[in-house]
Parts: structure tokens; sequence; C-alpha cells
């Protein structure tokens, strides 16, 4: 009688926080600069962080070789790219189509988001508090103020702010130019997303679409690392669905990671040039594991309270903050360290700020330091 043979399934190859690093440096654009358009790095990267008006451009800036922030800015103004709530309840900059779709996907979790304001909306309809606003910011695009002002004509007793926050779960509200354009400024004046692009928002998609996008522009992920990207839950049962399109691997800890089968995996000794990424620089938050780009020693270091400062990849990995600010003519550029650098690495540091400095600000002369500006109170 033959002897039987047992057969073990292969194990997944185990990936280290370097080589996931150089995937992911890859994926955002961050190991070598590319030669694509704005429009089209907005899509790859499904969007930018946007919670303030000028980091999206020093995104960009850190990604795309000869960007010209004109060029963010005038996608802005033809509304080929908007900024809207979506991702994690953040504002982002979208292409259009985006916005008509990543909207739609994450709106449950924007609706349950009203959940930490029920006891300032005590009393409020929620139903006729969506379709007043959304009357309200159709007839024309309403400041915040004046959207506020106008529901608590109706709702006296409400929280003020709780009032807004449910227009805009409620809503997909976008903030109207000039607010975001390079070089000029205004207040937030908002409009529905259908209203501003003159055309419908999709159906709600399945998410399946998504996550493979979300693979090609930060993995090789897991499950959680989807899951905080997106704001979304329960989406397990998406990457078992499509499973058999993946490839899986592991980290260093055991979590199982999907993949795109033809996405660029580097060689983890590749080297990855210094970068300068504007705070909440959605490389930074798009893992529930963010050891990959964030070393542990260096977690929550980007800030002190609510003040967020830039951060510096040194050798792709975070390991600085920085800050510009103005002295006269000269826009000083300050590079706070977290650990020892060796010179080649400061030099390499000091011309990278140089050149961001003569393309990202108008200022006649630019000097770049090294100090201390951010106490951790260690």
């Amino acid at each position: 009688m033959a002897a039987k043979t047992h057969r073990t399934a292969a194990q997944p190859t185990v990936l280290s926080a370097r080589a996931l690093n150089r995937a992911t440096l890859d994926r955002q654009l961050l190991l070598h600069r590319s030669p694509a358009s704005a429009k089209d790095a907005v899509a790859h990267l499904l969007g930018l962080q946007a919670q303030n008006t000028k980091p999206p451009y020093f995104q960009l800036y850190a990604r795309l070789a000869d960007f010209d922030p004109e060029e963010l800015s005038a996608l802005m103004e033809s509304r080929e790219v908007v900024r809207i709530v979506t991702l994690r309840s953040t504002l982002h900059t979208h292409t259009a189509d985006d916005a008509l779709t990543l909207r739609p996907l994450v709106q449950a979790a924007r609706e349950r988001e009203l959940k930490n304001f029920r006891r300032g909306l005590e009393g409020v309809d929620l139903d006729r508090l969506a379709a007043m606003a959304g009357e309200l910011v159709v007839e024309r695009p309403r400041p915040v103020k004046e959207l506020r002002e106008e529901l608590l004509a109706h709702w006296p007793d409400a929280d003020p702010l709780a009032l807004t926050v449910a227009a805009r779960c409620l809503l997909p509200l976008v903030q109207v130019t000039p607010r975001g354009m390079w070089g000029r400024s205004g207040q937030v004046a908002l409009t529905t997303v259908e209203h501003w692009l003159g055309r419908p928002a999709e159906p709600v998609p399945a998410p399946d679409a998504t996550v493979l996008r979300y693979l090609g522009a930060f993995g090789p992920a897991s499950v959680m690392d989807f899951q905080a990207w997106a704001g979304l839950t329960r989406t397990k049962e998406v990457f078992e669905r499509l499973r058999p399109r993946l490839l899986t691997f592991r980290d260093e800890r055991g979590v199982e990671l999907f993949d795109l089968p033809d996405a660029p995996r580097p060689d983890p000794g590749t080297p990855a040039p210094p970068r300068f990424l504007p705070e909440f620089d959605n490389l930074l938050l798009g893992h529930a594991d963010r050891t990959r780009v964030i070393p542990a020693v260096n977690k929550g270091r980007n800030g002190v309270g609510n003040q967020a400062y830039g951060s510096v990849l040194i050798d792709g990995f975070f390991d600085a903050v920085w800050r510009v600010e103005r002295e006269g003519g000269t826009a000083v550029l300050t590079v706070q360290p977290l650990r020892n650098l060796v010179r080649d690495e400061r030099e390499e540091i000091i011309e990278e700020a140089a050149r961001m400095l003569a393309a990202m600000t108008d200022a006649a002369d630019h000097d770049v330091r090294f100090g201390t500006f951010l106490d951790y109170g260690d």
C-alpha cells in the first residue's frame, strides 16, 4: 500500500517594514517623481487630504516632476477637481468623478457620525433639515455662518455646530472656488456637488473597485488598513470576494496583506530621496499600522496638541518635522530632526528644501535651517 503524502500549503512571503515602505512609496509617487498630470495624480491617489488649503499643492509637489501649483488651481476653477468631505469625515480634494462616487460610498458612515451630535439635535427633523439646507445652498453657495443662521431660525434650541455638521453629513457639500485656489483666498461657501458639477451623483457603488484602487496606491495592505483609510467597517467580505484576483503576503507581525499581482514591489534596498510632506498627508494616515512609514519611536510626533507640522521622509521614513516662516522677504524653512542625521542626509535635505522653496513660495530669498521649534514635553 502506497504511503500517503502530505502537502502543506505554501506560506505567504513575509514583507519587512522596509519592503512595505518601498512598495508604498513607489505607489505614492514618492520614490521617483512622476511625469503624470496633476489630475491623473489626484485620481491615482484617490484624493488629497485638504483640511487646509495649501497641503494639496505640497502633496503634489512632493510627487510630480515640474509641478506648477497653478495646474491644480486651474483644475479647481474648471471644476475638474473639488473639495468635499469624504474619507474619515475629512475634507479631501478629489476629481469630479471620484467626488460623485466616493461620497456615496461613505455616505452611510457620514450619517452614523451624527450619533455623536444627537444631544445637540434633539427635536430636529433631519429629513427636513437636509431638504432645507439643500434648497439654500442650491439657490446660491452659502457661507457656513449664513447657513447656520438660516437653520437656527427654524431650530433655535439646537446646537449651532450640530446643525452645520448635520448639513455636511446629510448632504454632499463642496467648498466652491475661489476657496482653495493657489494664491487666492476666500471664505468657505458651500453648495451640493451635483449642483456644482451639473450632474448627479452615482448610485452607492460596491466597494470592490475602490479596494483595488486603494491597493494600487497604498498596498500591500490589510483589511484593517483599508478600513482605516476609508473610514468604513465590515469590508472583510469584499477582500474575500477579491481574493482570487490578489496576491497575499504577511507582515512581520503575521498580519495578512493583500496586493495586486502586477503592482510594483521594489527591492527594500532601493534608495529613497528625502521628501517634504505637508500636515496630514494621506501617506501618513492611509494604514491602520503606520510603521511602514512612521517608526514606532516617532508615533504622534508630527505635532503637539492641535498643531500639526509637515513631515520629512528621510530614507523613506518619517524622521523630521518642518515648517516655513517669513522673515521679511526671506522664506525660512526649519527642519527639526527626530534622530541624528549624517552629513549626506543633511545635504540632501537642504537641496530638496531649497528646490521646494523656490517652486512653492514667492519669496525673493530662501534659507534652510536645522533647529528646534517643537517641544514634545518629553
